[in-house]
């Protein structure tokens, strides 16, 4: 997954971070705290500077500020208000590691009220973020939380920093926080965050966890391209069956995924070896209809696959009631399921739906999970999403079936 775009666009910017350091209420040099006072000699450049910062003047401003800096015999607050207004003339001026020096010797000072010491904390932060200094970035924005802090923005920041410092774990921990919290309060997780879980799971090689970000990016901001990566690794999951690809094709086909001449072709065939003619039959309409199939080299393969789909589908339909006698005598109910999955392939619920349900009341099925998937996606085509998203998530598989079961949950939503 590209990191490139998870930057934040906008919360963070250069203009906020000037902003930051120019919000603070400054004092005029005069002034006094705890009975401490600014000369003449100290406090007339000062003022000349602020009223330079005013003007958006900020060079100018800098340039009394080290006029007053040149003042021999500083006291400790004179050294104060200097960096202070050093720290914010150079965040205007663009002199992030000038304003980033002043900033943490103001802090370092202690004479802040907590609260203006929280902004400048916050502002110092953004300010070695947007020097790519994120190591430090990241220490400065641990310490706005460690003192208080409670931005959203710098939150978001800090998962950020973390992630481009190289410590996947913690960003992926402070993310994994903010989504849960997003979803605690009935909020969709922004996908930027998703997307940033989503790439610290790849960094750090867990499969499970990008598994389950890329199932929530589906839930939330449903788009093919993620549903095309999770039914990709989907079929390269460990214990995953290959008897289950046909479903895999039927939830490709549904997210818009299935585009391909090839896609088209595998679908069908999977679907007559599956028993189930008349989806195949379905499947190649459909790709006549978009002209992938019936042109090219292979047009007359093609023509042959639709030959064979509507031959099949056809000696169903003539066999049907007797195939449905056959599984109505049988011991189990496994021939009741495959008529009825083949029922509903031709999009007959109200036949094929019953027939499954009998067939999994009889018993002894070969594989009960798969049956219940194969009902719950009836359900869910017949337009029973209720009834289909209660079966869907009892469904326990572990060879595919319940993976496949949650995703079609997922996509009823």
């Amino acid at each position: 997954m590209r990191i490139a775009g998870l930057l934040l666009r906008g919360r963070m910017s250069a203009a906020l971070f000037i902003l930051a350091a120019l919000c603070l209420a400054l004092p005029a040099p005069s002034a006094r705290a705890e009975g401490e006072s600014v000369r003449p000699e100290v406090g007339k450049p000062l003022q000349a500077a602020q009223e330079a910062m005013k003007a958006k003047k900020f060079q100018e401003a800098l340039a009394k500020v080290r006029e007053a800096d040149g003042v021999a015999g500083k006291t400790p607050y004179e050294a104060f208000i200097i960096e202070r207004m050093r720290g914010s003339a150079a965040a205007g001026a663009g002199d992030n590691e000038a304003a980033a020096k002043s900033f943490e010797a103001v802090i370092a000072s202690g004479r802040l009220p907590a609260g203006e010491q929280l902004k400048l904390i916050e502002a110092l932060a953004g300010t070695y973020y947007r020097a790519k200094d994120f190591a430090k970035a990241q220490h400065w924005a641990q310490r706005y939380f460690k003192d208080g802090g409670t931005s959203s923005s710098m939150r978001t920041l800090l998962g950020q920093m973390q992630f481009m410092s190289g410590d996947y774990a913690a960003s992926a921990k402070e993310l994994s926080a903010e989504v849960a919290a997003a979803e605690a309060a009935g909020n969709a997780p922004a996908e930027d965050r998703l997307q940033l879980l989503a790439n610290c799971y790849l960094k750090l090689n867990d499969k499970a966890g990008y598994a389950a970000t890329m199932e929530k990016l589906v839930a939330y901001h449903p788009k093919k391209e993620y549903w095309a990566d999770l039914l990709n690794r989907l079929q390269r999951k460990q214990g995953f069956s290959n008897r289950l690809t046909l479903d895999v094709y039927r939830l490709m086909q549904a997210t818009g995924n299935l585009q391909a001449t090839a896609d088209y072709m595998e679908m069908a065939q999977l679907a007559l070896q599956a028993g189930v003619p008349a989806e195949a039959k379905r499947v190649v309409d459909e790709g006549y209809a978009k002209s992938l199939l019936g042109a090219g080299a292979e047009a007359d393969r093609h023509k042959r696959l639709r030959d064979l789909a509507n031959k099949q589908t056809a000696d169903e339909q003539k066999a049907a009631a007797e195939t449905e006698k056959q599984a109505l005598a049988a011991k189990d109910g496994n021939a009741l399921v495959s008529l009825g999955a083949a029922y509903c392939a031709a999009r007959h619920f109200d036949k094929g739906i019953p027939l499954i349900e009998k067939g999994i009341a009889k018993g002894e099925l070969k594989r009960p999970d798969e049956a219940k998937l194969h009902l719950g996606l009836a359900h869910l085509q017949a337009g029973n999403k209720a009834k289909a998203v209660q079966i869907l998530r009892s469904v326990r598989g572990a060879d595919g079936s319940a993976d496949l079961a949650r995703l079609w949950a997922i996509s009823a939503a």
